[in-house]
Formats: structure tokens, C-alpha cells, sequence
């Protein structure tokens, strides 16, 4: 029994630092977009979330075995980073408080957010797994839990960036921090 209370543990401390990671990104995204739009980026980015969580947690014994999966991950991440660097950023500082956009922004602010929920939902689900290890219950618990953090968090980071504009700065640190960390993990595997 101590053991599954040492593995709830790390699922509930991987779900906290790692759902943040996605709702980072979905908040920052939806963050420049009208409120009534900003419902329909953090709706399609949690959305999302939740499918590819489900799909990577079925396939996540096969995902564990791939070499540069991480890698990959970690440069869409970077691409990732330049992109709301130039989106959210770049947009902050030139006094834009809200930006009206038309569908072919919502529809890339929604593709970058799917896009980003790929590669966080991939890794919240290998560090969920890993730490799971054969206790499928807590592995469906980690993947309950993380979701359930990811829709909360969103909502509050992108109220957030709107009051503190310094919040996206941190955001684009944070993933970046991630990114290098997926690539240099699998690096080592690779060298």
C-alpha cells in the first residue's frame, strides 16, 4: 500500500508541473483573442488535450520504446516558444489590449494550441506512466487529474496575462525549459 501512496504522490507533482505546461500555452494563445473567442480556443485546446491524452495514455507502453519521440517534441516546442513570442509578446508590447481577429487567426490560435497539446500531452503522459508503472488505476487517475488541473489553470493563466502582462514572459520560460529538456533527454539516449 506505501507504494501506491509514493506513486499517487509523483502522479499528482508530474500532473501539477506538467498540465501547467499546456495550460500555459492555451492560456497565452487565447489570452490576445475577445473573450467570446478566447471560450472557443480554451474549449478546442482542452478539448484536444483530452482526446490525445486518452489516445497516448492507450498507446503509452509502445511510446515509452521510441527513441527521439522527445526530440521531435522538444523542437515543435521551440517553434512553439517563437511563435507566441511573436503572437502574444510582440502584440503585448505594442499596447494592443485586445486584438480583433478574423477566423483564419482563431483557426491558427486554434491549430498552435493542438499543436502544443501534442507534444505537453505526450509528455505528461510518458511521466505519468513512467512513475505509474504497472498500476493501470493510477495511470487513468494521472490522466483524469491532469486534465482536470489543464482546464482550470487555462482559464486563470489567460485571465492573467490580460492584468500582468510579465505572466507571458514566464509562460515562454516555462516551455522553453521544457522543450530543451525534452530534446536533451533524448540526446543523451541518442549519443
Amino acid at each position: 500500500m506505501s507504494e501506491q501512496i509514493i506513486i499517487f504522490s509523483q502522479i499528482v507533482f508530474i500532473d501539477l508541473i506538467l498540465a501547467g505546461d499546456n495550460a500555459i500555452i492555451i492560456g497565452m494563445v487565447a489570452s490576445k483573442f475577445p473573450p467570446a473567442q478566447r471560450k472557443l480556443i480554451i474549449f478546442w485546446g482542452i478539448g484536444g488535450a483530452v482526446i490525445l491524452r486518452i489516445i497516448l495514455t492507450l498507446l503509452t507502453a509502445y511510446l515509452l520504446q521510441i527513441t527521439g519521440l522527445r526530440l521531435i517534441g522538444g523542437i515543435l516546442l521551440l517553434f512553439i516558444v517563437y511563435k507566441l513570442y511573436i503572437d502574444v509578446i510582440k502584440h503585448e508590447s505594442s499596447k494592443d489590449k485586445e486584438i480583433k481577429v478574423d477566423n483564419t487567426s482563431l483557426l491558427g490560435a486554434i491549430w498552435t494550441v493542438l499543436l502544443a497539446d501534442f507534444t505537453m500531452s505526450l509528455d505528461n503522459v510518458l511521466g505519468v506512466a513512467g512513475a505509474a508503472g504497472h498500476h493501470y488505476h493510477l495511470l487513468i487517475f494521472g490522466l483524469v487529474l491532469s486534465i482536470i488541473l489543464m482546464a482550470v489553470a487555462a482559464n486563470l493563466i489567460s485571465l492573467w496575462i490580460k492584468k500582468y502582462k510579465w505572466i507571458a514572459w514566464i509562460g515562454l520560460i516555462a516551455i522553453l525549459i521544457v522543450a530543451i529538456d525534452l530534446i536533451y533527454t533524448d540526446l543523451k539516449l541518442l549519443i
